[in-house]
């Protein structure tokens, strides 16, 4: 087999985007980060022995697109009030959207609880081992339940979340990062790399190498240990003609739909949401707003909501995003009166 850099886009899709590696690089690649991780990865709770299958698929879930750091205690509360899925399965909706707080993505927590009902009627509250078993549960894509059978049960699967892919196509095709969700061709490609032994130990390590070394904005090659036969190192580490799509926060729909989550989470907290919170106070107009609309609200609800209409003024846009959260299940709208689901 040949070790070749493939080009940065490739519009006949021939192999020579995913190129082969010849047994003596691929070796020394899989003795390294193997290697490497035993010695450098990070002391995460889910990796301890004896966690949980149930416990590694709430961190998968709760890790997707938020950082560490901010998932461990979530997750630690997480477990306490709600250990195992029939727990979950059996909570208010509404408690468990407010256990959520802050790691974003809310309706991943609605999929989590949706996973939990199916694992507690259907599978005598067991999380299922196989990648097959996983997939076929709400909210359960291919990445999840690939880590989820590998690093639950020991299961050889083929994990390429954002960090795995980018250290393969940068050690084995030369480029700086990958494309926006890996195809057929690229799932395959990485499949013959997961080693018989120490599977799961190479889907750990080349994740936390992705996540701790190369990095997709600053990777640390200097220190790098496989740096002398990384084709994108040894290629002059070539910029992409494609650059990542950024997500901004400021001012977009998505940091709205936050802050009128944070209305309702803090009125639930506060007691406000027996009745809900009126859709008045969202969408009255600056012009026509009374701020006696307010007197009603607990001190942190109120707060809350003069946030959002700090954010925006627009009536139109908030009675819209008002109805993409009710239509996704994240609130319930009651006789002009807006709060948490409640079952």
């Amino acid at each position: 087999m040949t070790h070749r850099a493939g080009p940065e886009t490739n519009p006949s899709g021939s192999s020579a985007v995913f190129p082969e590696v010849t047994e003596p690089v691929l070796r020394r690649v899989q003795d390294t980060i193997i290697a490497w991780f035993e010695e450098a990865a990070r002391d995460l709770p889910w990796r301890h022995p004896n966690t949980s299958a149930w416990a590694i698929l709430v961190s998968e879930i709760m890790s997707q697109q938020t950082p560490v750091a901010r998932v461990e205690p979530r997750w630690h509360d997480w477990l306490d009030r709600w250990p195992t899925p029939a727990d979950l399965a059996a909570a208010p909706t509404a408690e468990v959207l407010h256990a959520w707080d802050r790691l974003g993505y809310p309706r991943r927590a609605l999929r989590l609880q949706e996973a939990a009902e199916v694992i507690a009627a259907e599978l005598d509250n067991r999380v299922p081992e196989t990648s097959e078993e996983l997939e076929r549960l709400p909210g359960i894509g291919s990445y999840t339940a690939a880590a989820v059978s590998s690093f639950a049960f020991g299961r050889k699967t083929t994990v390429l979340d954002t960090n795995v892919r980018r250290v393969l196509i940068r050690l084995f095709a030369g480029r700086e990062r990958p494309t926006t969700s890996p195809g057929r061709r690229e799932t395959a490609w990485a499949a013959d790399f997961v080693p018989e032994d120490k599977h799961v130990e190479w889907n750990a390590g080349v994740m936390e190498f992705g996540a701790l070394v190369c990095t997709a904005r600053s990777p640390d090659c200097p220190a790098c240990p496989l740096q002398d036969i990384c084709t994108w190192n040894q290629s002059g580490r070539p910029t992409s003609v494609t650059k990542p799509k950024t997500q901004k926060w400021a001012g977009t729909d998505r940091q709205l739909r936050g802050a009128i989550m944070d209305v309702l989470k803090a009125a639930h907290v506060a007691g406000d949401d027996q009745g809900g919170v009126g859709l008045d106070v969202f969408t009255t107009s600056v012009t026509d707003f009374d701020p006696s609309l307010l007197d009603s609200l607990a001190e942190s609800t109120a707060a809350a909501v003069a946030r959002v209409r700090e954010l925006s003024a627009d009536q139109d846009r908030i009675s819209r995003l008002i109805a993409d959260l009710v239509a996704d299940g994240l609130a319930q709208q009651v006789d002009g009166r807006l709060a948490l689901p409640k079952s």
